[in-house]
């Protein structure tokens, strides 16, 4: 009779393996071939859902011009979340002391949170109406300068420098642009900002959130890369910070709003071209003929002849496209980090 204790125990059945977790997959509007953009964009979409009600003050300040419904042709879409302003101007790292060129104040709700962060303000408005509010509803401090002018004809430097001047009473060398922008001028106000370095170390911009992705994620594989990706990257690193919900603007407009940031880079910093201007002057030209062969859609810079030596120079086949020449040409100037 063999004893109990003598009977060894049976191992333990192995614990089945858990389900592999089904991988998520962003939805379109927040897909990105950058990994870090898409990092920020997931981590940071939810705070910008409806929150913090700033509808009836926004209201309150249109009834008291008369304006009851904001004009279409000037792009007015005002924000009604207070929180989604109290993110923007977080995204740009404002504090007190710190100089700030805000485009299209409107009733003047990210005016407001910008001067509470300890801001002293320039803002430009078109519309008469709402410079004229934003100056009467803030006109107690002596932090904040509105001027009546469209940002598109505005010339910054000769205005905003000596405002920058007088008001930094700090070390401070550069100001910041912190804007919830008319959807309709954005492409111009970039084009506008990103080459004063010299002057703004950031410009943090609420877009149209296709615009946003664009701008800031837009690889140089894809088709949707374009001109304004190259400029955007020769002069600034761009990074998309959140999603805006479009029921948190008044009227509602077609599409949600993106908060983008574009970090501004000083002129040792740029891309080494030997003029800027006859860079963009090539690219703009391969861009209108993308299937061309460079030697063709270069001819108005130098001759076809210079185009084919350069071209053997480098080991690349004369008959080369646009569209190639391109990618080795951004590539080579440090334009294909994003």
């Amino acid at each position: 009779m063999v004893a109990l204790t003598s009977l060894s125990a049976a191992p333990p059945r192995p614990s089945p393996s858990p389900a592999t977790p089904r991988r998520w997959t962003p939805p379109p509007h927040i897909r990105t071939s950058s990994r870090r953009a898409r990092t920020a964009r997931s981590a940071t979409v939810a705070a910008a859902t409806p929150g913090t009600d700033d509808y009836h003050s926004t209201i309150r300040a249109l009834n008291s011009r008369g304006r009851h419904v904001p004009r279409k042709s000037l792009g007015q879409n005002y924000m009604l979340n207070a929180k989604v302003n109290e993110e923007l101007v977080a995204a740009a790292g404002v504090e007190e002391g710190d100089v700030v060129l805000e485009i299209g104040p409107g009733t003047g709700s990210l005016t407001a949170a910008l001067l509470e962060a300890g801001a002293t303000v320039f803002a430009v408005e078109k519309d008469k109406h709402m410079a004229a509010l934003v100056k009467d509803r803030f006109g107690s401090t002596d932090r904040l300068k509105v001027i009546q002018e469209d940002i598109t004809k505005f010339h910054i430097r000769s205005h905003f420098l000596p405002f920058m001047k007088e008001k930094c009473h700090t070390t401070r060398k550069h100001a910041k642009v912190v804007s919830n922008l008319p959807f309709n001028v954005s492409t111009e106000v970039v084009k506008l900002l990103l080459p004063m370095g010299d002057v703004f170390s950031v410009v943090v911009l609420m877009l149209q959130d296709e615009t946003a992705v664009r701008l800031a994620d837009a690889s140089i594989q894809t088709p949707e890369y374009r001109p304004i990706n190259v400029f955007v990257n020769f002069y600034s690193e761009p990074e998309y910070k959140f999603r805006v919900n479009k029921d948190n603007f008044f009227p509602t407009p077609k599409v949600d709003g993106a908060v983008i940031s574009f970090k501004l880079k000083n002129a040792e910093e740029y891309p080494p071209v030997g003029s800027p201007k006859s860079f963009f002057s090539m690219v703009n030209s391969a861009f209108n003929g993308k299937r061309k062969m460079l030697r063709k859609s270069l001819q108005h810079i130098c001759s076809s002849s210079e185009i084919e030596a350069v071209l053997h120079n480098i080991g690349l086949p004369v008959t080369i496209t646009c569209t190639f020449g391109l990618q080795l040409t951004c590539s080579n100037t440090g334009l294909n980090d994003t």
